[in-house]
């Protein structure tokens, strides 16, 4: 056990490159290099960690830790793989908070967001592909996500449990008459505008919602948030939120860890944690109450079918989620430029790691900026 949570504090540290890159490196390591687990064990991980809501990586490695030792050794597993992303996220929240105003941050998110806005249209693409295909019932029901969180800028939990119902009634439903189940020190709660330890309750439940009901890519959860932190609660503002989804790509680990750095703008340590603990909470419950009898409901066709649904009405969502955020992000020329160069970058060099990619759109960004504020001295 000592050495797996080892090798999980490494993978969380340097493991850049996304879930599927994630889940390779652990079949790779764990599974053909070093034999820890079977084949079996871990083809049952991945199946699980694909039809339960969270992100992917984290609940591969939660049910890995789960065969190894238990529940303590899910938990274990969990702290060890989550908890450097964690800590990076949480110190560059510090700097955005202390320096966030300063001209050359500014210059450098002013190309980040361009960027982000590519790798979320080609992470819609991406999921779209590998899940919908050519089904003519997810390819409508995708359709249907996407302009409806495009049209609306919002993301509403009931369109993915419709979704999730219809691909039910149609994939799966007709072959069986059976009937299918559907203490407080205020610098603890400082964030970007002062104390805020009243929102901590609203943060923890809403982080909750978000972390129980996102299927897909880690990405399916930025048009959720979306919704909730810009729209209804005005937690932080478009462009303070391209950061964060900025910061959460440019750290190893999963992407969800942005709400670490949107609770830690909203009510600084306590909020950063309480985003943490809530988005990470269900999956983690899941794993753990769902893997003893996993085996028995796995191949259920209605299980299948209904996340199939679910996982479509995600794609969708992040490809309107990638309209809504793009129309802020993208506001001239070279903001346009940045994201179709990294676009292309991301379709043509997939062997560049993509914060790799963010980090020298943020450059770009920063360059420009500084060649545009002296040319307006100059005149």
């Amino acid at each position: 056990m000592r050495e797996l949570l080892l090798y999980f504090l490494r993978l969380g540290t340097f493991g850049f490159g996304g879930p599927i890159a994630l889940a390779g490196h652990m079949l790779h390591d764990l599974v053909e290099e070093r034999r820890w687990f079977a084949p079996q064990d871990y083809a049952e991980g991945l199946a699980l960690s694909q039809l339960s809501p969270g992100p992917l990586a984290a609940q591969l490695a939660k049910y890995l830790g789960w065969v190894r030792g238990g529940v303590a050794g899910a938990t274990l597993v969990a702290l060890a793989f989550i908890g450097p992303s964690f800590l990076m996220v949480l110190a560059l929240s510090l700097l955005y908070v202390h320096y966030g105003g300063l001209p050359w941050i500014q210059a450098a998110f002013y190309g980040i967001g361009a960027a982000v806005i590519a790798v979320i249209a080609r992470s819609a693409y991406k999921l779209a592909r590998t899940t919908v295909r050519k089904d003519p019932v997810l390819i409508a029901l995708f359709a249907i996500s996407a302009v409806f969180t495009g049209w609306t800028e919002k993301e509403i939990i009931w369109i993915f449990f419709g979704c999730g119902v219809v691909a039910l009634l149609a994939k799966a439903w007709p072959r069986s008459a059976a009937a299918a189940a559907l203490v407080p020190l205020p610098w603890l709660f400082s964030g970007l505008h002062g104390p805020a330890a009243g929102e901590l309750w609203r943060i923890g439940w809403y982080f909750t919602e978000a972390g129980a009901f996102v299927f897909g890519s880690g990405l399916a959860i930025v048009p959720f948030l979306h919704g909730g932190v810009v729209d209804q609660f005005h937690w932080l503002n478009e462009r303070q939120f391209l950061d964060a989804v900025a910061v959460a790509m440019i750290t190893p680990g999963p992407v969800v860890i942005t709400v670490a750095f949107i609770g830690f703008l909203v009510a600084g340590y306590a909020g950063a944690l309480v985003s943490a603990v809530g988005v990470f909470l269900p999956p983690y419950l899941i794993v753990i109450l769902a893997a003893p009898h996993f085996r028995r409901w796995s191949a259920n066709v209605k299980v299948k079918a209904f996340v199939a649904g679910v996982t479509a009405a995600a794609a969708g969502a992040i490809a309107g989620a990638a309209y809504v955020l793009g129309k802020r992000a993208i506001i001239d020329l070279p903001t346009a430029g940045i994201c179709l160069a990294t676009l292309a970058l991301l379709i043509k060099a997939r062997k560049i790691p993509e914060p790799l990619i963010i980090i020298a759109a943020g450059v770009v960004g920063f360059v420009f900026q500084h060649l545009l504020r002296m040319h307006g001295a100059a005149r």
